[in-house]
This record gives C-alpha cells, sequence and structure tokens, in this order.
C-alpha cells in the first residue's frame, strides 16, 4: 500500500511568519506532527511519503504513485484541504480525512471517502481493521480520551528538516480550565494527560539524532496542567538530558498562573524552555468573567508577565475584543497594556465563536452566529453579532494594529521587554542561519525599511545596555518585519467581516 500524507497549506497569517522565513531561508515554522505521528502508527509494510505544502510542492508523480491519501487540516487550512481533496478524487485516490477541520464539520465533506476523527490512538486502529478486511466504513468517531502513554515517536525520517524552523513535541493533551470561547476541552478534555518522561526524552532522542540543533515547541493545549508532573518528573529529565549536549531551546504554551510558581518558573529555564505563549485576551475584569478566564481574573496581569520575563522566559500574549462587555474604552486600554507589558508578539483578534464551544452554543441560542469562522486570529472577521457595534469595533481593532506594529511603537515595545529579560544562562550556539538572517536584517531593515532608524537605534542601545541579547533583538525585529506585512496585506478594509 502506498499511503500519501499531506498536510495543506497555510494562507499568509500572523502564526506563519512567512516574511520572517526568508530571513534564515526556512519554509515553514514547523513540521505537520499529527500526520507524522498518524504515519508511526500505520502498519510498517506500507511505503509512506509526506507533502507538507508549507514545505514542499505536490508532484503529478505523488499522486500517481499513492493508492491513499490520509489528509490532516486545521480550521485556517480549510481552503487548501479543499483544493487537496479535489485533486486527490481527481486522481482516483481514496481520501481519508483526520484533525480539528474533519472533527469540528465532517458534515462539510461529504466526498472525503474515509473520516477518523478525534484522537487517532482510538479511532484509527478500527479503521485499519475495518480496512484490512476489506469492510472500511465511512465515519470512525469516539467520545473517549487516548491513553498517551500509547502514543508512538512520530516518524520523522519522512521530512526534511533543513525547511524548518523548529521542530514540534507533545507532552500532553487536555486543559483544567474552561474558558468559554476555547475548543481544546471540547477536543481533549479538562483532564491534562501526559506522556511519561521516558516518552519525551525518547523523541527528543530521535530529533536530536537526525541532527536538529534549533529550537523545539512543545504544542501542549497548557503545557503547566499538572505541575506536580512537571516538578517531579518531566522537567528534572530535561533538565539531564541537556547535559552534555549542544543545547535546544524550547517553547510552549502555558496559562498565567505560570507566574506564581516561581520552583517551576526556575526548573523551566533550566529545562531550556525561553518562550511561553499565554492568552491575556484582555485587562477588563468584566470581559475575563463573562468569558470564564478564571484564572486570569484578580490578579495583576502586568506584573505576572514581568515576573516570567525576568525568569528568562519571554511571553508572546493573545487579545481578544469583541465580548459582550467591551465598550469603547477597551481599546486604549489593550494597546497601554500591551506596551507596557513588553509583550513583544502580541496576537489581537476578535472574538470568534467556534463549533463544540460555549460560546458557540450560547450564541447560536441567542440566535447571534454569522457564517463560519475563519481560523484566521488576526484578519478583523468575525462570525458573531457583538454588543458593540461592528463598524466601532472594527476601527477600534485597526487603531491596535496600527499602533503597536507601527516600527516606532514596535521596537519600543521590544526595548521594554530587553529592559525587563533575564537571558537564559545557556545560550544555543551561533549558526549559519543566524548569521545570514543578521546580514539580511541589516539589509533590508537596516537599508532598505521603513524602520531602519529605529532599527538602528535598537541595535545601538542594546549593545551598550544588553549585549548578550543582540542576537534577540535582532530576531524580534525579523518578527516585526513580518508582522507588518501581515497588516499590510489585510488593509482591514471599510467592509471586511461584517456580519450579514
Amino acid at each position: 500500500m502506498n499511503v500519501l500524507l499531506l498536510y495543506p497549506r497555510f494562507p499568509d497569517t500572523f502564526w506563519s511568519y512567512r516574511h520572517a522565513l526568508k530571513f534564515i531561508s526556512k519554509k515553514a515554522t514547523t513540521p505537520p506532527l499529527g500526520l507524522l505521528t498518524v504515519a508511526a502508527m500505520l502498519p510498517r509494510e506500507w511505503t509512506k511519503r509526506l507533502v507538507d505544502l508549507n514545505a514542499t510542492k505536490l508532484r503529478k508523480r505523488d499522486l500517481q504513485w499513492a493508492d491513499y491519501a490520509f489528509i490532516s487540516a486545521m480550521d485556517i487550512q480549510r481552503t487548501s484541504a479543499r483544493q487537496l481533496i479535489d485533486q486527490c478524487k481527481e486522481a482516483g485516490i481514496r481520501v481519508v480525512g483526520g484533525g480539528p477541520l474533519f472533527s469540528n464539520g465532517p458534515e462539510g465533506f461529504s466526498d472525503v471517502d474515509h473520516l477518523v476523527l478525534n484522537e487517532a490512538e482510538l479511532t484509527l486502529p478500527r479503521f485499519l481493521a475495518d480496512l484490512e478486511k476489506g469492510c472500511a466504513g465511512r465515519l470512525y468517531r469516539s467520545d473517549e480520551f487516548a491513553d498517551m502513554h500509547q502514543t508512538p515517536i512520530p516518524l520523522w525520517d519522512l521530512i526534511d528538516r533543513k525547511r524548518y524552523a523548529s521542530m514540534a513535541i507533545q507532552s500532553s493533551r487536555g486543559c483544567p480550565f474552561q474558558c468559554e470561547f476555547c475548543n481544546v476541552t471540547a477536543l481533549f478534555g479538562h483532564r491534562p494527560r501526559y506522556k511519561s518522561a521516558r516518552q519525551i526524552i525518547a523523541e527528543l532522542d530521535k530529533v536530536y539524532a537526525i541532527g536538529w540543533r534549533r529550537s523545539v515547541f512543545f504544542v501542549d493545549d497548557n503545557f503547566i496542567g499538572n505541575k506536580s508532573y512537571l516538578k517531579a518528573e518531566l522537567l528534572p529529565a530535561l533538565i539531564e538530558w541537556r547535559k552534555g549536549k549542544s543545547p535546544l531551546s524550547f517553547y510552549t504554551e502555558t496559562s498565567i498562573n505560570l507566574a506564581d510558581d516561581g520552583e517551576l518558573l526556575d526548573m523551566m529555564a533550566q529545562a531550556g524552555f525561553d518562550m511561553v505563549f499565554i492568552g491575556i485576551e484582555t485587562p477588563d475584569e468584566k470581559s475575563l468573567a463573562e468569558c470564564g478566564k478564571k484564572q486570569n481574573e484578580k490578579r495583576n496581569l502586568l506584573e505576572d508577565v514581568k515576573r516570567i520575563q525576568r525568569a528568562g522566559i519571554q511571553v508572546q500574549g493573545g487579545f481578544i475584543l469583541g465580548f459582550d462587555s467591551d465598550t469603547p474604552g477597551i481599546f486604549q486600554r489593550q494597546i497601554d497594556f500591551i506596551q507596557n507589558s513588553g509583550i513583544v508578539t502580541a496576537m489581537v483578534g476578535l472574538l470568534q465563536a467556534i463549533p463544540g464551544t460555549k460560546l458557540f452554543e450560547r450564541l447560536k441560542r441567542e440566535d447571534r452566529l454569522r457564517g463560519q469562522s475563519t481560523g484566521d486570529n488576526v484578519d478583523g472577521t468575525t462570525n458573531i453579532v457583538t454588543n458593540m457595534s461592528f463598524e466601532t469595533l472594527r476601527e477600534g481593532y485597526r487603531s491596535i494594529m496600527r499602533h503597536i506594529y507601527s516600527p516606532e511603537n514596535y521596537y519600543r515595545r521590544v526595548k521594554t521587554f530587553l529592559s525587563e529579560y533575564k537571558p537564559p544562562k545557556i545560550c544555543g550556539s551561533i549558526r549559519y542561519h543566524d548569521v545570514l538572517a543578521f546580514f539580511r536584517a541589516m539589509y533590508r531593515l537596516g537599508i532598505l525599511g521603513k524602520e531602519r532608524f529605529q532599527y538602528w537605534k535598537l541595535l545601538a542601545w542594546t549593545s551598550l545596555r544588553r549585549p548578550r541579547l543582540i542576537a534577540t533583538a535582532v530576531s524580534l525585529a525579523i518578527m516585526g518585519y513580518h508582522f507588518r506585512k501581515i497588516c499590510e496585506r489585510h488593509k482591514f478594509s471599510e467592509t471586511a467581516g461584517a456580519p450579514d
């Protein structure tokens, strides 16, 4: 059996980093971890070929070679996934669909031959058993949650690592919190489930064996969902594993209560974590209560962010506009928080109602749903009828994006971050792509760029005040170039995203 594992292309979005990747001659941020894990679950005698459209092209001979195509995707990859399905059907290849896109709305894919939904550890074996017997059904799903101790090591041999900026590992699924707008718990539950420390070390050994020496993304829904396990098992294992090796850095997603635990912060920094994404959402207490973000309520969010930064971990932040409690004053409050916090990578988006969430069900009852969520967090659209007039919300959103990603304010925020940030004691060695990025940044940003004055001013300040952070400053300048390109592309037109 010849199996083609297909990963659809992401559009040019905030998290694609497409414009930044050009500085280091990479094609995509991370490889498709889900598909690589599925590949490891398929029969060994099957011949497998991975085509990640973010890193390479699908060739006609790939389609001619394949008997089956396995497609996994997220909502934002819908357009590309649809194109891939059409190509496969035209080539006479049977299609198997899985992942969040298909799990959230299987009824929209009547032309897919087999839908293997939810967690593959549970549904894929049933499909494979039926396929072997010649009686494969169309729909396989489960309401249970998988035992991650049974999850195999991804089949890393299928990728060309040189095309990627980072590798990916998953140590857990699920989140203990119940944010109204989030579909993580609908997909993976409230009780965090972890792989064993031995499994994670085995995966890292494999990544290291293929020659990887850069960053690794722990793609967990909330890495610190079980602090006791982290402190007792996983983090000590990671700290020990890094000894005597060319250091890899890690980054992940956590909740803001990370700031409450100094021991955990210190252990994460020792283990190599230098960046986390945290859903801040809003500085408004009423809106936090409205969306069930209890972990963010009644605390000094600004000081929490700075505490994490001072521990040597950069904070990336998610922010949302469009809660029922929001008033026009929220726009300036969001700007002030983002600028004062030094959160350089600030993803600001309008509230979206995703199938499977409490928000979706509530707004459905209130007849306030208008179409599908695009899956793009920063395109200035929403699929809900908001309490605030859409015109006011849209213009306020545009004002935030124009402000925080203007060169002057962006570079000011970088400086605020670097002033607080305590760099890790163990830094990775400088490699060819790092040098390449430095000189490309010097040319594109320092000579050709509209931000050249701010760029050189930042480098001069960093050289004098925080010389160890020159590489970080250049990297953040490159990120800013990407974010401004995204803002220019969206333009936030006068009619974009208005509800029907």
